[in-house]
């Protein structure tokens, strides 16, 4: 029992997913962020150049 403990305590796979977690947290967050500053700013263009078209 003392054995199987100690590998569990050595093992590092679980940090692995923790690190792999964290930084598809930090990408989604640009994503995210990126994705609604360009979308309100291509919405104007789109509108302006609607509004020159017509």
């Amino acid at each position: 029992m003392a054995n199987i403990l100690q590998n569990l305590w050595r093992d590092e796979r679980g940090q692995d997913i923790a690190e792999y977690a964290v930084m598809l947290a930090v990408i989604l967050v640009i994503v995210v962020g990126t994705v609604r500053l360009i979308g309100s700013n291509a919405n104007n263009v789109f509108s302006n150049v609607a509004s020159a078209i017509q």
